[in-house]
């Protein structure tokens, strides 16, 4: 009995200790001006391990058994939010309820991070490859590496850790919007909507995300549901000499209304008749609506739709020789017709997007997502044609003083000078030139304007699971599916003064091919779709598991993922280059896809953290990179197979009031990757013959790339008014393999038994560095914010190891080997060595300064956000390429002999000094 009593008061006593112990702190978060709750709040204890977050009523607590004890400072804190701290008493069976926490909009953050994010679109919006990763870093994120990626490196063509945006994953309301075609987000399809944008949730790279696998440049969900929105409207006009002279947009957002619906409405436009660059126009118009209806208690409907139709004229990358007659404003591709700028290379993107949403709250720990989504329309790149005419192009090398200057007789001066003269003086298109040339040969079109066009209708659907088992155990599942039909085609746009176009292809070596045998000689008139036509059909099949468990000491998570990729070509033309393989439908491609991934976060204290990720997944090449002429024929790539990448980051993070860092180092290996050029090409050896000026698709597999280096970003607030800001990304990106190289071409390229191929063997490109903007970049800057609403701040930022981009072709045996297929007689390997080292930009820095200020009238904020980038106008390379075009050492000594290079490398260059001023009314 007295064992039995014993025993007993033990655990009386023991069970006393422990709900002794279970201290309570909770409450509720809303906005100030609008009394709506404020979902995603980040909470924590100061000096603790402790954080939570607010669920989407604005509700937190902490109800774990060993809260710290004692005065505590609880700091809330949210991207867009003034950030607060509460000193509260924490003891053992004393709950602490905070209800209401009032949080006030940060005004001055929000309107720096909506107008920043403005000056992105040109990036944002290119397409030939040279696009950055800066897409999930359009938030206003906390932490200070990727705010100066995004709002300071990015216009230098700079990528973090060297990806490409392909390697980014983009979702709207949970739905994927990445293309199949190449694997890159369009943000044309949601440019000039920066109003509705403000809601995103940023995964860094493959650290765990509830909606989806993820990807190595990290995930970033845009959540467009109306009951999300901030109620209130705004009302702004932005001027800028970037992308764009104007921008004017206005929105309204009527939050949670009492009978259970919401709706936000925006709508803009953008507008200039050139930006930085000659001659590059920026018309846009935006619309968007979401609207929603709460059902009941744990059912909502979301209704998005978004259409963008904009059209912009682009730039050119030039060679040095034209840059330096000409400046980095030059832009070849437009001229004058009847006193206005007409650019022949324009791109017009027409993808409305509209979305449903299915919201279901099983129970108070679970809830299921589903969405369908449908997007169509089209995105076409305009350009000028020419058969049996000269070229139009203001820059073919024929016409600059290059060309004479190296004329294998000797220089002929008069001739340079006079194209000096010719082209310093104009060096547009001659668009009168044009239509006269038409309607002198008879109104038969030898210059036309027409567009590649690719019309797309995709339809996406997801599910999406999460649940919260324990308080220490929460999972994710999703299943994905995704289908498109894209129908490419030439258009004809305008026939300049002609009355037809016969659809025949002229340039393969003067032995004129019928583009469609089916319909030989066709006079093609304006809109008629002629030179190609094909479809391209794809599903993707995905789904994947996550678990998340999250303790005192230690966090961690496990992920997998499995899919299922497919594609098909069908021709719709039979070409007269590949009669018995152009027409009908390809060989159907299978690809099966998986990944698995796991991270933890170890909490040493409240102040250092240690966080590291692993990941190891495949891919599915993209569309772009499945055929190697898909325009033309149904050619698959030689061995294609799923990419392969292997990840591992780890991070040591510091938190106290004074100072916020991280530092993180990361490793990326990524495997058997392709990639397809197009291009003309002089010197390709063949059997018995050299290849001259023939268009060709070089095509590169078997692609390894590493990337290794490291990051850090430091924010100091020194004082209430001023903080100190440091950031730094330290990175080697190079080839890690010599890939595989061959050329197709409807040409004539080999006399073996394809002759439109040509096995030309390995490329030696280990150990190259990739392309793509700076490998290493560093900041120091400074803010200050004024008690009176007015702000100021300035960064210098300095850039280095930025690399032209190597052609393959001229790092295979096609340098060194002549017609019959020996060495050249003078080939000298230290000369050639000397030839293909590859070429390093100038490092180089850049001052950017920025500032605002705001009032608050009544219910009104009234401001203005202004920047002003490159303050002393530096001038910069952003990127290059060399140019295939010299393909063998014989041509290429030639070449490089000369006092000015015919076919020298072609660069970008990054804007000078441009201005951004944005004014503004908040209600």
């Amino acid at each position: 009995m007295k064992q039995f009593i014993f025993s007993f008061c033990t655990v009386l006593l023991l069970s006393a200790s422990a709900f002794a112990q279970n201290a309570v702190v909770k409450g509720r978060v809303i906005d100030d001006n609008s009394s709506e709750p404020v979902p995603d709040v980040e909470i924590s204890i100061q000096e603790s391990i402790y954080t939570t977050k607010t669920n989407a009523e604005g509700l937190f607590s902490f109800t774990q058994t060993d809260l710290p004890q004692g005065e505590q400072v609880l700091e809330i804190s949210k991207v867009g939010y003034v950030t607060l701290t509460i000193p509260v008493t924490i003891q053992n069976n004393v709950p602490v309820n905070l209800d209401p926490i009032l949080l006030q909009v940060d005004v001055q953050a929000l309107e720096a991070q909506i107008g920043t994010i403005s000056l992105s679109d040109n990036e944002l919006n290119e397409d030939e490859g040279t696009s950055f990763s800066v897409s999930g870093l359009l938030q206003a994120s906390r932490d200070v590496f990727l705010n100066a990626a995004a709002f300071d490196f990015s216009a230098t063509f700079f990528r973090p850790r060297g990806y490409d945006s392909e390697n980014g994953s983009v979702l709207i309301n949970g739905v994927r919007m990445n293309k199949i075609y190449d694997g890159r987000p369009q943000w044309a399809d949601w440019g000039g909507i920066n109003d509705v944008q403000r809601n995103q949730e940023f995964t860094m790279s493959t650290q765990a995300n509830e909606y989806t696998f993820g990807d190595l440049g990290g995930t970033t969900n845009m959540i467009m549901r109306a009951s999300q929105y901030r109620k209130g409207g705004r009302v702004s006009y932005a001027t800028s000499n970037r992308s764009y002279q104007g921008r004017v947009m206005g929105s309204y957002s009527s939050g949670l209304m009492q009978n259970g619906w919401a709706y936000t409405v925006l709508a803009a436009r953008r507008f200039g008749k050139e930006g930085f660059y000659d001659g590059t126009l920026y018309d846009s118009n935006s619309f968007f609506a979401s609207i929603e209806k709460k059902l009941n208690e744990n059912h909502s409907l979301n209704f998005t739709g978004i259409y963008t139709p904009n059209r912009r004229g682009k730039s050119a990358p030039n060679t040095q020789e034209v840059i330096d007659l000409k400046g980095v404003e030059y832009n070849p591709y437009w001229g004058m017709q009847d006193g206005e700028i007409r650019n022949s290379r324009i791109k017009e993107v027409k993808e409305p997007i509209v979305m449903l949403n299915h919201y279901w709250d099983i129970s108070e720990n679970s809830r299921l997502n589903t969405n369908v989504a449908y997007q169509f329309g089209s995105i076409g790149n305009s350009r000028l044609g020419f058969d049996n005419a000269p070229n139009p192009d203001p820059t073919y090398y024929q016409y600059l003083p290059s060309f004479y200057l190296g004329n294998p007789d000797g220089p002929d001066f008069e001739g340079a000078f006079r194209a000096n003269r010719a082209f310093t003086r104009d060096g547009q298109i001659d668009w009168n030139d044009i239509y006269e040339t038409n309607i002198f040969f008879g109104g038969t079109s030898r210059y036309y304007l027409y567009e590649d066009r690719n019309d797309d209708n995709q339809l996406m659907a997801n599910t999406n699971f999460t649940s919260k088992l324990t308080d220490h155990v929460s999972i994710n599942a999703a299943l994905n599916y995704r289908k498109l039909n894209s129908d490419n085609f030439a258009s004809m746009i305008d026939l300049l003064g002609g009355n037809g176009y016969l659809d025949i292809d002229t340039f393969n070596f003067g032995i004129a091919q019928q583009n469609n045998l089916d319909e030989p000689n066709r006079i093609v008139g304006e809109d008629d779709k002629f030179r190609y036509n094909y479809e391209i059909d794809a599903s993707v099949y995905s789904g994947f598991a996550q678990a998340q468990f999250t303790y005192n000491k230690v966090d961690f998570y496990l992920s997998g993922n499995v899919g299922k990729t497919e594609y098909q070509r069908n021709g719709l033309y039979r070409n007269g280059s590949f009669p018995d393989n152009s027409f009908g439908k390809s060989e159907k491609l299978n690809f099966t896809t998986y990944g698995a991934k796991g991270g933890a976060t170890y909490k040493l204290s409240g102040r250092n953290f240690f966080d590291a990720n692993a990941a190891y997944f495949t891919d599915a090449p993209t569309v772009r990179n499945s055929f190697s002429n898909s325009r033309q024929n149904n050619d698959v790539v030689d061995g294609l197979t799923e990419e392969k990448s292997m990840h591992f980051d780890a991070s040591y993070i510091y938190r106290s009031t004074f100072l916020k860092g991280r530092l993180t180092g990361f490793y990326t290996k990524q495997e058997d990757a392709t990639e397809i050029a197009f291009y003309y090409a002089d010197g390709i050896s063949s059997t018995n013959r050299n290849v001259s000026n023939a268009f060709v698709q070089e095509v590169l597999s078997g692609i390894d790339k590493r990337f290794l280096g490291a990051e850090l970003g430091l924010e100091a607030q020194v004082t209430t008014t001023v903080k100190l800001k440091a950031a730094g990304s330290y990175g080697q990106y190079t080839y890690a393999n010599n890939p595989n190289l061959y050329l197709t071409s409807d040409d004539v390229i080999s006399d073996g038994a394809n002759p439109n191929r040509l096995d030309v063997g390995t490329a030696f490109l280990k150990d190259y560095k990739i392309s793509g903007g700076p490998q290493q970049a560093y900041q120091l800057g400074f803010e200050y914010r004024d008690p009176d609403f007015w702000w100021f701040g300035a960064t210098t930022n300095y850039f280095s190891n930025a690399y032209i981009d190597v052609a393959p072709i001229t790092r295979t045996q096609n340098l060194y080997l002549d017609s019959d297929q020996q060495p050249f007689s003078e080939y000298d390997p230290a000369v050639a060595r000397e030839l293909l080292r590859q070429e390093k930009f100038d490092d180089y820095i850049l001052v950017n300064v920025v500032g605002g200020k705001s009032w608050k009238i009544d219910d009104y904020y009234v401001g203005f956000f202004a920047t002003i980038n490159n303050v002393f106008d530096k001038v910069y390379k952003t990127g290059g390429f060399e140019q295939g075009r010299v393909a063998n050492y014989r041509e290429l000594v030639e070449d490089t002999s000369k006092e000015t290079r015919v076919f020298g490398p072609k660069y970008f260059y990054g804007y000078g000094a441009t201005y951004y001023l944005n004014l503004y009314v908040r209600f």
